[in-house]
């Protein structure tokens, strides 16, 4: 991973940050009614499972407090059983309340480099409805029975009460297992989830290899570029998030009522696109290979695969939620993961989580869907749209704000770089080192490993550009 470190103060960084959330209007705080509410709220008792001898332990990036996954897994004859427990804010937060209402109203947690703007107020989603180590704390407890193959054979869900043995992060989960000194559960982590990476293969699902662009916070305070990409144990944690949305998408499918997490298929000619874009740049794609196999073959290190890459976004557009009540929706499939998927494992971070699992708990208890869950179904897929859209915006605006400050002092510059996009303005470089993607202002071929002069920096107009050297 490429770091470039930032020539700016952090100080001063962190100024341009708070300036970026107060342009897209973010809230800064939580207003005093909402944060004595939170205060008040007590764990609803009801009936609970009592899960707190099963030795979960929670995976996530370092120093996370918002914790809303726990696992743990162990082998049962021949296959395997996973225990996934899924924080409960709905043990908190009354319908209709103060609290409900802000949450609404902000729809997820954003992250900026320098502070988060949260779901809920820290005390709950980074205290008591958080699946902290050594906390009794209420969950919604999945249980998965799997083959040796890695298919689902029973799924069980109810709520319950867990305790948290350790809180591990991937990066030290990662080397344990690169080292052989992992405990079981984590190892049957990797072996799990390489099964269902399989799994996911065989039903035509799809994954984008390309490196996310971040601005990643130092050791030291301040701040760089990088272009990162996920640890295999990130991918093999995801499986199980992914396994448990597609259990709770089908149990809401055959109740007749939820909330979904959908994509299209892409379109026809959007496949037809990128097989000539394929062929233009001399990447083989042979006529029965479909797009997921051929996409899964792509090197992000090869700058003609880099390109592809980038192109294939288009075919992975159109994802938002899907409520329904009744008939089954038109579009009840979510194409990338090539299943019926809802999004349940994240509930501290993201609203439609909490609503999407009351509606599973009921179905599974053979009650009906609470009046206020159900009643809020319609209007969530136009709140989740509105928090996607502040997600992107503030992405967007950080990392263009970063790019600049950090080549303000290197205009005229020349870099390395690899034409990813093209279009009639131009097109879209990726500069390998400072981890910058910008406008080139001029013409390139698409896939095109060039060099390019930096000829504009501004960091108040948040803008960088390049042209061919």
């Amino acid at each position: 991973m490429a770091r470039v470190r930032v020539t700016p103060p952090a100080a001063s960084l962190a100024a341009g940050f708070a300036a970026i959330r107060t342009e897209l209007g973010l809230p800064a705080s939580f207003p005093d009614e909402v944060v004595e509410e939170a205060g008040l709220a007590a764990a609803e008792p009801g009936e609970r499972a009592d899960a707190t001898g099963v030795p979960f332990v929670t995976i996530d990036p370092p120093g996370s407090r918002d914790l809303d996954q726990a696992y743990h897994a162990e082998r049962r004859g021949s296959g395997y059983r996973v225990a996934y427990a899924i924080a409960d804010p709905g043990a908190y937060v009354v319908p209709g309340g103060r609290l409900d209402a802000e949450s609404r109203a902000r729809g997820a947690t954003l992250y900026a480099p320098d502070a988060r703007v949260p779901l809920y107020p820290p005390l709950l989603s980074e205290g008591g409805a958080s699946l902290l180590a050594g906390e009794t704390r209420p969950a919604l407890v999945w249980r998965f029975d799997l083959d040796a193959a890695g298919d689902v054979t029973d799924v069980r869900v109810e709520r319950g009460v867990v305790r948290s043995r350790a809180q591990l992060d991937y990066p030290s989960v990662q080397a344990a297992l690169d080292a052989g000194t992992a405990d079981e559960p984590v190892e049957l982590l990797r072996e799990i989830g390489r099964l269902r990476q399989a799994v996911e293969v065989a039903r035509g699902g799809v994954s984008l290899k390309t490196p996310a662009q971040e601005v990643v916070r130092l050791d030291d305070g301040g701040y760089a570029l990088a272009y990162v990409a996920p640890l295999p144990v990130e991918n093999w944690n995801a499986q199980i998030s992914l396994m448990t949305g597609m259990a709770a998408a089908r149990i809401m499918l055959d109740g007749g009522v939820g909330l979904l997490r959908t994509m299209p298929r892409p379109a026809a000619r959007s496949v037809d696109a990128l097989r000539r874009s394929a062929a233009a740049l001399g990447a083989p794609w042979e006529p029965d290979v479909a797009y997921p196999a051929f996409i899964r073959s792509l090197d992000p290190g090869v700058p003609a695969h880099a390109a592809l890459l980038n192109l294939a976004t288009t075919l992975l557009r159109g994802a938002g939620y899907t409520a329904f009540d009744g008939a089954p929706p038109e579009v009840g499939e979510h194409s990338a993961i090539a299943a019926p998927y809802a999004h349940v494992t994240a509930p501290l971070r993201r609203l439609a989580d909490r609503f999407a699992n009351e509606v599973v708990l009921a179905l599974v208890a053979g009650r009906e869907v609470p009046g206020w869950c159900r009643a809020a179904l319609p209007e969530l897929p136009g709140l989740m749209a509105a928090a996607d859209r502040r997600e992107r915006e503030l992405d967007r605006a950080v990392l263009d704000y970063v790019e600049a400050a950090v080549l303000e002092r290197r205009v005229g510059e020349t870099f390395d770089a690899v034409v990813t996009d093209v279009d009639d303005r131009g097109g879209i470089v990726q500069v390998a080192e400072p981890a910058v993607r910008a406008r080139l202002v001029g013409t390139a071929p698409l896939g095109a490993a060039i060099e390019v002069r930096l000829t504009e920096a501004d960091v108040a107009q948040r803008r960088v550009r390049f042209a061919p050297a």
